[in-house]
C-alpha cells in the first residue's frame, strides 16, 4: 500500500473559447477518490489544493478529468489525462505537467494541468497481504489473511491524535474597507480537513474565541495552513494574510500559546494549540473488519471482560458501525438527484464515507471502528455534496442490539422532525460494565466543534412545551398531595395520614435513597409486564399536530407571553427576598427578624421530628376542623407584601412626580 499526496496547482494555456467554471476529478481503478473546488469564470484557474490518497497498487493509473460546472445542466467535459504511478520516484515531491486531451478529438490541445506528487510506501505493503490471500485461498486459512489485511488497513487509517486549535484574537490587521476597518474571518486547513471561523464585523482587532479540532494521521506531525480574509458582500473576499503551524515542533499533551505574524499582510493572530493522543478510530471496507473474525472478536471480549475491570480505566469499550446503504433519500439537486455521503460521529471522533454521486439509494458498505467512552451517542448523517447536512439520526449506545442490521429513519439536522429516507446500519458495542459505570461519574468529553445557536421560533415553542410538561408533572403531584389534605377521598386521606405519621416517626437517612428506588422498580415492573409508557413523551409536540400558519403564530405568541410572565414571577420573588434583607420596608424586615428568631429557638429546643408531626397533623386536620377554610402558604403571603425592584422604582418615580406637581 502506498500513500500518495497530490497538490493540484492550476490549468494553464487553455484554448477553450469564452470562459468556464472548471473543477477536477481524480479516479483510480474506476472509483472517484477526489473532487476539487470549482473556480468560477477562469480559463487559468489556480486551486492550490492538497489531497492524500491511499493507493493499493501502482498498476492502476491516476485518471484526471476536468469539467466545466453548469448550474442545472450536465457539466461539460474539458479534457482528461493519465498519470502512470509506476513511473514515479518514491519519497520525493515531483512536479508533473499533464496535457489534457479529448479521446474523441486527440489532436485538439485543451491545455495542461500542473500537479505536485509525492509517493510514499506505507508500513506493511498491502501487496504482501494480497499475496497471502493468494497463497491461503482455501477456507482453512481465510481468517488468517483477513486478519493480516485488517491489520494493514488499520495501520493505514488510524488517527494518531487530535490537534485542538483555539482561535483567540487578532491584533493590528490590515484595513481593507473604505472606512479603514475590515470584516475578518479565518480559514484553517490541514490536508483534507478544513474549518472556517465566524466573521467579526468592522474591526482590526477581532475577538473570536472559537475552537476547532483536526485529526492527526501522521505521527511526525504536519502543517496547519491558516489564511485570513475580509468578508465582502456581493464580491470576492479580500485576502489579508497567511501563516503556518508546524506541528512537529510542538510537544504533545501541552497547550501552546502562539502569536503568529501574518505573511503577505499585516497583524498577528493569537492561538492556543494542543496536541493530544486520541483513541484508535478506523474505517475499512465491509469485507475487512475485526469483529467478523471469531478469533479477534474473542480477544476483544476478553480485553473488556469483568476480570480486567480495573486495568486501564480509560479504555471502556469498542463501537463498530457498519454503514450498509440508504434508501429513498431526499433530492438535493435541481436534477432530482443527490450526492450523498455518510458521517459517523462519536464525541469528537468523526469518520466519513466516500461520496456516491447522482444517487438517492447509495451503497457505502463501510465499517467504522471507535474506542468508546460510555454515555456518548453515535450520530449518523447522509449529507449532500458541499457539506450541507440534510438529514441525520442519533442512536444511543445503550439501546443497541449487537449484530442487528436495522433501518433507521432519517430526521432533519436538528432532529426535530422526520425527513425522507432510511439508512441501514449494523452496530456492535463491546464494553466493560464496571469501567462504563465509573465513566459516568466523570465529566463528559467536551465537544470541540459546535454550531452557534440560532434563534428559532419552533425551537422556542418546543423547549417551552418540554419545560411545561416537566412542571405539569410537579403540579399534578402537588395537586394529588393537596387532595389528601382536602379529604376529597377519605380512604386515601386516612392512608396518607397514617403513612405520614409512621414515616416521620421512624425516619432514618436510608429512607431517602429507598424512596428514589421505589419508582425505578415500579417503572421496571411496568416495562417487564408490557405496559411501557415511555413512548408517550417521545413524540414531537410540534410535529404531532399539523397546525396552520395563524395557529402557529398564536401558539408562539402564547409561549412568549407565558415565558414573559414566568420570568417576571421568578424575578419578582427573588427581588422580594433581597429587599427583605436590605430593609427596603423596615417593618417587614423587623417582622422577619422576629419570625426567624422564634424559628431558631423552636428548632433548638424541639426535635425536627416533632415539628414535622405537628405540622402534618395540623395540615391533615385543618379541613376537618374548618371545612370552609382557604388553603394558603404563609411564606409566599409574607413575600407578596414586600415590593419588588420594579415596584420600588415605580413608587419613587410616582412620589417624585407628585412632589414636582405640588411645586
Amino acid at each position: 500500500m502506498y500513500h500518495m499526496t497530490v497538490t493540484l496547482s492550476h490549468v494553464a494555456d487553455s484554448l477553450r473559447a469564452w470562459t468556464s467554471d472548471p473543477y477536477v476529478k481524480f479516479k483510480i481503478a474506476g472509483k472517484e477518490v477526489f473532487r476539487s473546488k470549482t473556480i468560477h469564470k477562469n480559463l487559468n484557474p489556480v486551486w492550490d489544493e492538497r489531497v492524500s490518497l491511499l493507493v493499493e497498487t501502482l498498476r492502476d493509473p491516476l485518471y484526471v478529468k476536468v469539467f466545466d460546472y453548469d448550474f442545472g445542466l450536465q457539466d461539460d467535459f474539458m479534457g482528461s489525462a493519465y498519470l502512470y504511478l509506476e513511473s514515479l520516484e518514491h519519497q520525493r515531491a515531483l512536479d508533473v505537467t499533464l496535457d489534457l486531451k479529448d479521446p474523441q478529438y486527440p489532436e485538439h490541445n485543451l491545455g495542461s494541468l500542473e500537479l505536485s506528487v509525492t509517493l510514499t510506501p506505507k508500513e506493511g505493503d498491502v501487496r504482501d497481504a494480497v499475496r497471502n490471500l493468494e497463497i491461503y485461498n482455501n477456507s482453512d486459512f481465510s481468517f488468517i489473511s483477513s486478519m493480516r489485511l485488517s491489520d494493514v488497513h488499520r495501520k493505514a487509517q488510524l488517527w494518531r491524535g487530535i490537534v485542538s486549535i483555539s482561535l483567540i484574537e487578532g491584533h493590528g490587521l490590515q484595513p481593507m474597507d473604505a472606512n479603514g476597518l475590515s470584516d475578518p474571518y479565518v480559514k484553517f486547513r490541514m490536508g483534507h480537513q478544513k474549518y472556517k471561523s465566524k466573521t467579526i464585523s468592522k474591526t482590526l482587532n477581532p475577538q473570536w474565541r472559537e475552537q476547532f479540532d483536526f485529526h492527526l494521521y501522521d505521527e511526525q506531525g504536519g502543517f496547519v495552513d491558516i489564511t485570513v480574509w475580509d468578508k465582502d458582500a456581493g464580491k470576492k473576499d479580500d485576502f489579508m494574510g497567511r501563516c503556518t503551524i508546524d506541528l512537529s515542533l510542538l510537544s504533545k499533551e501541552h497547550t501552546h500559546k502562539l502569536d503568529l505574524p501574518l505573511e503577505e499582510g499585516e497583524g498577528v493572530l493569537v492561538l492556543l494549540v494542543t496536541l493530544t493522543a486520541s483513541a484508535a478510530v478506523s474505517i475499512s471496507d465491509l469485507s475487512v473488519n475485526m469483529l467478523d473474525d471469531p478469533h479477534e472478536r474473542h480477544q476483544i471480549k476478553q480485553r473488556y471482560s469483568l476480570w480486567r475491570s480495573f486495568h486501564n480505566l480509560k479504555d471502556v469499550g469498542v463501537v463498530q458501525v457498519k454503514v450498509i446503504r440508504a434508501e429513498g433519500l431526499m433530492a438535493a439537486d435541481v436534477t432530482g438527484k443527490s450526492d450523498p455521503f455518510c458521517v459517523v460521529e462519536l464525541s469528537n471522533d468523526r469518520l466519513q464515507t466516500h461520496t456516491v454521486y447522482k444517487n438517492l439509494n447509495p451503497e457505502w458498505n463501510k465499517v467504522f471502528t471507535f474506542a468508546s467512552s460510555w454515555g456518548s451517542k453515535v450520530a449518523r448523517g447522509a449529507d449532500s455534496a458541499g457539506y450541507c447536512q440534510t438529514d441525520a439520526c442519533h442512536v444511543p449506545l445503550p439501546q443497541i442490539q449487537n449484530g442487528e442490521r436495522k433501518a433507521y429513519a432519517l430526521k432533519s439536522k436538528e432532529l426535530t422532525g422526520p425527513t425522507k429516507g432510511v439508512i441501514f446500519l449494523e452496530i456492535d458495542v463491546i464494553f466493560n460494565a464496571v469501567k462504563a459505570g465509573l465513566r459516568t461519574l466523570i465529566p463528559i468529553e467536551q465537544k470541540y466543534i459546535e454550531e452557534e445557536p440560532r434563534v428559532s421560533k419552533q425551537l422556542l415553542l418546543r423547549n417551552f412545551t418540554r419545560v411545561r410538561r416537566c412542571i405539569m408533572v410537579l403540579i399534578n403531584a402537588g395537586c394529588y398531595i393537596n387532595s389528601c389534605f382536602e379529604w376529597d377521598s377519605p380512604q386515601r386521606s386516612i392512608c396518607a395520614f397514617v403513612l405520614f405519621v409512621v414515616v416521620v416517626w421512624n425516619f432514618e437517612l436510608y429512607m431517602i435513597p429507598l424512596a428514589l428506588l421505589l419508582p425505578l422498580a415500579w417503572t421496571y415492573m411496568l416495562i417487564a409486564s408490557g405496559k411501557d409508557t415511555r413512548q408517550d413523551v417521545v413524540s414531537n409536540p410540534i410535529d404531532s399536530e399539523r397546525k396552520g400558519f395563524m395557529n402557529k403564530l398564536y401558539a408562539i405568541q402564547d409561549v412568549c407571553i407565558s415565558v414573559q410572565n414566568a420570568l417576571d414571577e421568578v424575578a419578582s420573588y427573588g427581588e422580594r427576598i433581597k429587599n427583605t434583607f436590605n430593609w427596603t420596608v423596615p417593618f417587614l424586615s423587623w417582622l422577619a427578624i422576629v419570625a426567624l428568631g422564634v424559628a431558631t429557638i423552636i428548632l433548638y429546643f424541639i426535635p425536627l421530628r416533632y415539628i414535622l408531626l405537628a405540622w402534618g397533623v395540623n395540615k391533615f386536620t385543618k379541613k376537618l376542623r374548618d371545612p370552609y377554610t382557604i388553603d394558603n402558604n404563609e411564606l409566599l403571603d409574607f413575600l407578596s407584601r414586600v415590593p419588588s425592584d420594579v415596584q420600588v422604582v415605580g413608587e419613587i418615580l410616582y412620589v417624585s412626580f407628585f412632589i414636582s406637581f405640588l411645586r
